[in-house]
């Protein structure tokens, strides 16, 4: 007898085992075993899912097909989830591929939304509670990036559908292939130019069309140089903000600044980048002026920086609208990213630095050692006790003991307090501006009310410090008039600088370093003289550029852009000069040299001890004695309450003064 075939024998032996099965379950009473469930693994997700197998469909609502998501195993493989079950993301799916009813779901019923936040946040959690977190890094940048996301623009509830955000997870990364490639790798290169298409595959196409053609674009899509920006370097990743919100306005220009640095170092030094850097949003940032999308080379002549369409861009903004004027010719001229480090491209502000740089220089290296040779000198024989000849009191006459010499009347003490005073507002208005970046700036400008109050303030000062100055003027160009005959310009009451005062500076060197006596000087000294004539240049300098800057429109009219850089460095460095002068040098020639040590009040009662007034201007006592005309300047002491309170004056001043030195160390060296 001849065997079946082997498929014939398997056909039978099923068959019987399909007959005999029932017949045995009968005799015994047993009831049948379920059939094992399937275990639903990535293979089998993988026989409906895979993605080589092209376009896939599945039964979808009332007959129709819906297509179903397709992944390629390969890149799967190759991706951070590659270890990780299907089901352990898409949670709501518990049974297998081969039950009548896939998924167990009404073909009409989408699946749930895969909470990639809740997912690595919880893995995050019990790596912490385990102690093993510090071994995740890359999970905890993760759960930073999240955190990140959830305050962002794209996870705000869509305009047009509430119950799904501007975007999620899924719509940037494709999550059954994403990696993280190495920076400086292949991979990372390719990354970087697919993210304008990824960001404008489902959103943005309107934008990535303008981008193209921007210089930004080109680079990417035409050179694929992947340090060009992409979308991501300006608006972020997973910190995406609303590009009309406040806080993304600030952050543009550091983030243009993360490749153009030296552009942003000259932008902050404009009074736009100013005002930006201390937190303000009501200036031009780089987008008003270069665009956004659409930015390209300023010698394109669609640019909107072109020499052919900077005035229609300046109006944007100086429209005659919100308080600013129409913009003048001469602003197109103006260089916004103009510094003093390129004589070929920017003349003008090289030559303007390069004078401020040497006046500075000059000045201080003069003035200081002057005054660190004077400080070590009347130290030296303070200590030693070999002070130079002094007039005691008692050796004065009974009559004219505790007498006080008039020096300064009371309508000369009031220019100089108000002088004094303003310059220090001054000062305290326009430090922020000066220092940006300097850690008290912008809690200083917040305390001041903002930049339009403090421009105000500033303003305001500028204009009291100009009026006493030019009153000063005017009231010794009367005197003079009045004694017209008798004044001698170059005579003992004089401020005019002459010949002794050459002499005197010499020999005051000679005694710093121990070959002659100390001077002995008439009613003015040289270094007083000094710090009369200063205000001249300095008023003219800061006076001029401070107005041509608070009036741009009227001088844009007749003069070129470039003034308008020039004027800001006179301003500012010239303002810097004097204040650290003042602070400095003038502070210790009254106050802080060894023989006047901590006050001196003469300024704020008008008079000071005959005994000082023959020490410290022995000519001229010498002179009014022998005229016979001292009693005429002798006046009265002081009152007590009348000390007092000049004391406290001089003090308050001085503190101040200091104050505001410290404020400008600080900004000189953390932010300038």
């Amino acid at each position: 007898m001849r065997l079946p075939s082997f498929p014939a024998r398997v056909l039978l032996s099923w068959l019987l085992a399909a007959f005999l099965s029932p017949v045995a379950l009968a005799a015994t009473g047993a009831t049948p075993a379920p059939a094992p469930v399937a275990k639903l693994d990535n293979v089998r997700c993988q026989s409906c899912h895979d993605g080589s197998k092209g376009k896939l469909e599945g039964p979808g609502p009332e007959d129709t097909k819906r297509a179903l998501k397709s992944v390629v195993s390969e890149a799967f493989g190759k991706g951070v989830h590659a270890k990780m079950q299907c089901v352990a993301c898409h949670t709501d799916i518990t049974d297998n591929a081969e039950t009548a009813n896939v998924h167990q779901k009404n073909p009409a019923q989408p699946l749930n939304k895969v909470n990639c936040a809740g997912c690595h946040q919880g893995l995050f959690d019990a790596a912490k509670n385990d102690g093993t977190a510090k071994d995740k890094p890359r999970l905890e940048v993760v759960v930073k990036n999240i955190e990140a996301y959830k305050k962002s623009f794209h996870a705000r509830p869509n305009a047009d559908d509430k119950s799904k955000p501007n975007a999620s997870c899924d719509n940037c990364h494709d999550t059954h292939s994403f990696n993280v490639p190495a920076k400086d790798s292949p991979q990372y290169a390719q990354w970087r130019l697919s993210v304008p298409k990824t960001c404008s595959e489902n959103c943005h196409e309107e934008q990535l069309e303008t981008y193209a053609a921007s210089v930004h674009g080109q680079e990417i899509s035409e050179k694929q140089n992947v340090k060009s920006a992409v979308c991501s370097d300006c608006h972020g990743s997973h910190e995406v903000g609303n590009s009309s919100a406040i806080p993304f306005k600030l952050g543009v220009a550091e983030n243009c600044g993360s490749c153009h640095e030296a552009n942003l170092k000259s932008y902050k030094a404009t009074y736009h980048g100013q005002i930006t850097t201390l937190g303000y949003a009501n200036t031009a940032k780089c987008f008003d002026c270069h665009g956004s999308h659409e930015i390209l080379e300023a010698k394109d002549a669609q640019s909107k920086v072109h020499s052919d369409n900077r005035m229609k861009t300046c109006r944007q903004c100086h429209n005659g609208k919100k308080e600013l004027a129409d913009a003048p010719v001469g602003f197109a001229s103006f260089q916004p990213h103009g510094h003093s480090g390129d004589f070929e491209r920017y003349p003008q502000i090289w030559v303007a630095w390069q004078i401020m740089l040497q006046l500075l220089v000059g000045t201080f290296a003069f003035f200081w050692l002057h005054t660190a040779l004077w400080f070590y000198r009347e130290y030296k024989e303070r200590r030693q006790l070999s002070r130079h000849p002094r007039i005691k009191a008692e050796a004065l006459p009974a009559e004219l003991q505790g007498r006080h010499v008039k020096r300064f009347s009371l309508t000369w003490r009031i220019a100089h307090l108000t002088f004094a005073l303003s310059l220090m507002i001054l000062t305290l208005t326009g430090m922020p501006l000066f220092y940006p970046d300097a850690p008290w700036a912008a809690g200083l400008m917040r305390l001041l009310g903002g930049p339009e109050i403090a421009g105000n303030i500033h303003r305001v000062n500028a204009v009291i410090f100009a009026a006493v100055f030019f009153w000063h003027l005017l009231y010794i160009a009367v005197r003079i008039a009045r004694d017209w005959k008798n004044f001698r310009f170059f005579g003992p009451n004089s401020l005019i600088p002459n010949l002794q005062d050459g002499k005197d500076m010499l020999g005051m060197f000679k005694w710093f370093f121990g070959k002659g006596q100390r001077p002995v000087f008439d009613r003015w000294t040289y270094w007083e003289k000094f710090d009369y004539w200063a205000p001249f240049w300095g008023v003219t300098i800061i006076g001029v550029s401070g107005l041509i800057m608070w009036l741009p429109n009227v001088f844009g009219a007749f003069l070129p852009g470039w003034v308008f850089n020039v004027a800001a460095i006179f301003h500012g460095e010239e303002a810097f000069l004097a204040v650290v002068f003042l602070f400095t040098v003038h502070f210790f020639n009254n106050h802080f040299r060894p023989d006047k040590f901590p006050l001196e009040v003469v300024m704020f009662t008008g008079t000071f001890s005959l005994e000082e007034f023959k020490r410290e201007h022995a000519v001229e006592y010498q002179r009014l004695v022998d005229a016979g005309e001292l009693e005429q300047y002798l006046v009265a002491a002081p009152s007590s309450a009348k000390l007092a309170a000049s004391k406290v004056l001089g003090f308050t001043l001085i503190a101040m003064g200091l104050s505001l030195l410290t404020l400008v160390g600080i900004g000189f060296f953390t932010g300038g």
